[in-house]
């Protein structure tokens, strides 16, 4: 009775909040539904604005990214329930099964059903907001390539000449008039006077940073280039930026100073606005071109000539003065209201000159560089493309504009601030090589971790540049966000979708693995098995079987982890082993063998071996090889499958001892006792030749020549097998002297059969 009350209270508490949330849902859906409907209405429309695309799509941008996230909901719910349901096992295919099973097999699949819904539902609206979106992606590319390939009236026809003429004249007319005007009625009002102090400030402060702000960041980094402190190079980077920011912050502040005035008109007032950008260009170009192109001996990076180097710091400079004049006459123009053909006869003098000084530029940079001793050379086969597409440009651009598309103005400029961004990646790269540089030639990391490092960061800097160069081409800024949001969902494997946040979960697990495997070896190496009894064969076999257990180990929580279900690709898998097994059947046979021979230890490391007609030191045992120091110091790599199947000589298995074998002839008529007795005498007095057992002298023949003996003796370490022999030889040859007994070597007589027959020749 208790507890049926408590059921009541609460519903009767939490029911009007269930039904909040259902209205909110419904009222979500509704929303949902609308903009949707909106959409697909524009979507069939081909008279539809871009503002109003653009517009409606950031709604559906919102809208996909809500259902994207919906997409996982009830999911560790699901998870619980799909358990459940494996716990039951299959059902019987006769269908004679418990009616209490059949019953909660029947309620989880329900269960099941019910908590998938919300899930499959924001996954089909996501279906419909991404497709909704591409669609609308397309229409603004159609529209832009429609603005691209639009030819107007070309500025060429004589009937534009003078309204071009006539409209530049009017702006510096307009521009006087309105500022005479200004100042008059400021002055008649009485209200120059109380904007004076106030602008004067800016104007001072612009003075002072235009007029001497450059010159004494300068000197600042002529002093800190011949100072010792550590960082050098990034500070006069820093600095070098100062040198950009000083002159445009004076323009900034002139620019308010100025308009603090306000005697200024509309036209004029647009001018004032943009004098900062238009600083910006010249003092950029001007700083790209003390860099690449430095003044005097220094080559810099790109190993240009003093000559051609003056060359292209002039014409860079000269194009950053064009581009800051085309500015101002932009921002002017964009005031006044002038047909399209008499602005494009205004701009196209313009694109002239930049492209005959992109052309020359081009040339310049097209030139091959010089070879200077001590200085890293580059052949520069990037550097002719970049000339001879800067050259194209400057050809084709002014064409076009004469010709009446309006797109090579617009390639003249992406083209030159693609330029622009070139030089300030080439910056940024030699910045990171000079601080990667050590002090002393001789401790820079040729190779290893550190010596990835600045490859690393310009790999990152191209990649932050390629967005940069996309932005400058047309690309907007919704396509690069569809990009990343497109790379963030990742790809569909079957039922599984892999996104980068897979990918990053599972390399931080898997470098988290594989760390805490090395960490476990090296502590194994250096601290657990030095103190056992196992020799060092057996130390490292457990040191690599340990390696080879973690990386797998690894491997399979870091793919747990990542959440990859790999079950879809079994097939597939099962499918593709059979042609890498006939494939890599060589392979996989080393590979177990190396298994084989790291479990049962027939060769370990440093033993002395003799395979397929190669000896020496094991000095490496790998998953699919094995390293053989042979005694002239070359190393010889033997398959594991030879060392496992083949034949295989160990001579220092177990242990170290092995026996030596001394041949040794006397001549005929030596007294055999006493050389028995020298050759026994020289065996034992070794340090090497154990006493138990004691070593054998044998008189093993009678020799063509000699009675030859054998001394065989037992060496408490075989690796001196021949040195041991050297020095028993030489002790024997000095015993033997000793005693008078000689070492025979081989004679032969020869007998002429008929001599005369010799003599009668000779006659």
């Amino acid at each position: 009775m208790i507890r049926r009350f408590v059921l009541i209270l609460c519903l009767a508490c939490f029911w009007p909040l269930v039904g909040a949330a259902q209205d909110a849902t419904e009222t979500e859906t509704q929303a949902w539904e609308q903009v949707a409907t909106r959409a697909e209405s524009m979507a069939g429309r081909e008279d539809a604005s871009r503002f109003a695309i653009q517009r409606l799509r950031a709604e559906l941008v919102i809208w996909r990214d809500r259902f994207l996230a919906d997409t996982t909901i009830n999911a560790g719910r699901l998870e619980t329930v799909d358990t459940q349901i494996a716990a039951l096992g299959l059902a019987p295919e006769n269908g004679d099964e418990a009616e209490a099973i059949a019953d909660r097999r029947a309620e989880l699949a329900a269960q099941r059903q019910a908590l998938a819904a919300p899930g499959l539902l924001a996954e089909e609206s996501y279906a419909r907001a991404n497709g909704l979106i591409s669609e609308f992606d397309v229409m603004v590319l159609q529209q832009q390539a429609d603005a691209l390939t639009e030819r107007g009236e070309s500025p060429l026809k004589p009937q534009y000449f003078g309204p071009a003429v006539a409209a530049v004249w009017n702006i510096g007319v307009t521009i006087a008039v309105e500022t005479q005007a200004g100042f008059s009625a400021h002055v008649a009002a009485g209200a120059l006077l109380s904007h004076i102090p106030r602008a004067s400030v800016f104007l001072i402060v612009a003075i002072a940073l235009i007029g001497t702000g450059r010159r004494r960041v300068t000197k600042w980094r002529m002093n800190l280039a011949q100072s010792q402190i550590r960082f050098v190079p990034l500070w006069l980077f820093l600095l070098s930026l100062v040198q950009i920011i000083v002159p445009v912050l004076g323009l900034f502040m002139l620019t308010v100073g100025l308009q603090t005035l306000e005697v200024f008109g509309l036209v004029g007032d647009a001018v004032v606005g943009t004098l900062p950008t238009a600083g910006f260009a010249v003092v950029f170009a001007w700083w790209v071109g003390r860099h690449l192109f430095p003044v005097g001996q220094d080559t810099g990076q790109l190993g240009y000539s003093m000559e051609g180097r003056a060359r292209v710091r002039r014409y860079g400079l000269a194009i950053g003065w064009v581009l800051a004049f085309g500015a101002l006459l932009d921002a002017a123009i964009g005031v006044i209201d002038e047909d399209p053909a008499v602005v494009s006869a205004i701009t196209l003098p313009v694109i002239v000159i930049l492209g005959a000084l992109l052309w020359r530029l081009g040339k310049a940079i097209g030139s091959k560089p010089i070879e200077t001793a001590g200085l890293p050379f580059s052949a520069g086969r990037v550097r002719p493309i970049v000339g001879n597409f800067s050259i194209a440009v400057a050809a084709v651009a002014p064409l076009m504009l004469a010709f009446g598309f309006g797109a090579g103005r617009d390639l003249m400029l992406s083209w030159l601030y693609t330029l622009g961004v070139i030089g300030m990646l080439l910056i940024t790269q030699r910045l990171v090589h000079e601080l990667s540089a050590p002090n002393d030639e001789e401790e820079s990391p040729k190779t290893g971790t550190m010596a990835l490092v600045p490859v690393a960061i310009n790999l990152a800097l191209y990649f932050v540049a390629l967005p940069v160069i996309a932005l400058i081409w047309g690309a907007r800024v919704d396509d690069l966000i569809e990009v990343w949001a497109r790379f963030r969902d990742g790809f569909s494997v079957g039922d599984t979708r892999i996104s980068p946040t897979d990918f990053l979960t599972f390399a931080i697990v898997f470098g988290l693995g594989y760390l805490l495997t090395r960490t476990i070896q090296g502590t194994l190496r250096k601290t657990v098995l030095p103190r056992t009894r196992l020799d060092l064969g057996g130390q490292n076999a457990i040191v690599a079987g340990v390696g080879y257990v973690g990386i797998i180990l690894a491997a399979i929580v870091a793919i747990t982890s990542a959440g990859l279900d790999l079950s879809s690709l079994a097939i597939v898998a099962g499918a593709l082993s059979v042609g890498i097994g006939f494939g890599l059947q060589n392979i996989v046979s080393n590979f177990v063998s190396g298994i084989i021979l790291l479990i049962e230890r027939p060769v370990s490391e440093g033993d002395w071996i003799e395979v397929g007609g190669h000896m020496g030191y094991v000095r490496a045992i790998s998953v699919r090889s094995t390293r053989i120091e042979t005694f002239d110091r070359t190393d010889v790599i033997v398959p594991n499958a030879d060392l496992v199947s083949g034949q295989v000589t160990n001579w220092t298995r177990g242990n170290l001892v092995g026996r030596v074998i001394v041949p040794v002839g006397v001549a005929y008529g030596t007294d055999i006792d006493q050389v028995t007795k020298i050759l026994r005498e020289v065996a034992e007095a070794h340090p090497l030749v154990v006493i138990t057992p004691p070593p054998t002298v044998l008189f093993t023949a009678f020799g063509a020549d000699s009675l030859d003996f054998e001394i065989r003796a037992i060496l408490r370490d075989v690796n001196y097998v021949l040195v041991t022999k050297s020095e028993i030889n030489i002790e024997i040859a000095r015993r033997f002297a000793e005693a008078g007994i000689e070492i025979p070597f081989a004679q032969r007589d020869i007998w002429l059969r008929n001599p005369e027959a010799l003599h009668g020749d000779k006659t």
